[in-house]
C-alpha cells in the first residue's frame, strides 16, 4: 500500500511541476497546479495523518512494534516517528505539498516581477529538488531587485 501511495503522490507532484515549468501561464494552467496538484496532496496529507494518528493503519504493527509516542517532540521522537513506511510516505508528502506551493509562488512572484521564464526556470528547478535552497536563491535576487529599483529603501 505504501509504496503505491508514494508512487501516486510522486506523480501528482511531477506533473504539477512539469506544468508550472514548460506549460504556459495561462488561469487554467496555474489552477491546475495549485487545486490538482498542492490541494490534493494536501487532501492525501491529510487523510492519511488521520489514518495514521487514530490507528486506523498502523505500518509500525508490521514489524512487530508499538506505535510512537505523536507527543514526543525531540530527536529520538521524529526518529522513532520514522521508522514505518506510512510515516515516511506521510512526510513525504508534506515535502512535496510544500515545495509545490513554494514553486507556484516564485513563479506568480517572478511573474509579476517581469523575470522571463528561462531566469526562472534554474530557481523553480533547485526549488524541486532543494526547496529551502531555491527559495533562498530566489529571495535573495528578488531582494537585490528591489533594491536596485528603490523599492527597499
Amino acid at each position: 500500500m505504501w509504496p503505491a501511495i508514494f508512487g501516486a503522490t510522486n506523480l501528482v507532484a511531477l506533473a504539477a511541476w512539469a506544468i508550472l515549468l514548460f506549460l504556459p501561464r495561462r488561469p487554467f494552467a496555474m489552477a491546475s497546479v495549485l487545486y490538482l496538484g498542492i490541494a490534493l496532496l494536501c487532501l492525501i496529507y491529510a487523510v492519511l495523518l488521520v489514518l495514521l494518528v487514530t490507528g486506523t493503519v498502523d505500518p509500525l504493527r508490521d514489524v512487530g512494534a508499538t506505535s510512537p509516542d505523536l507527543t514526543e517532540i525531540s530527536l529520538a521522537g521524529i526518529k522513532a516517528l520514522f521508522r514505518s513506511d506510512g510515516a515516511i510516505v506521510l512526510g513525504w508528502t508534506h515535502y512535496l505539498a510544500f515545495d509545490l506551493f513554494v514553486g507556484l509562488w516564485i513563479a506568480r512572484d517572478a511573474d509579476a516581477k517581469g523575470f522571463s521564464r528561462i531566469a526562472q526556470a534554474p530557481i523553480l528547478l533547485a526549488t524541486f529538488l532543494v526547496g529551502p535552497i531555491g527559495l533562498l536563491i530566489w529571495l535573495a535576487i528578488r531582494e537585490r531587485r528591489a533594491r536596485a529599483s528603490g523599492r527597499w529603501e
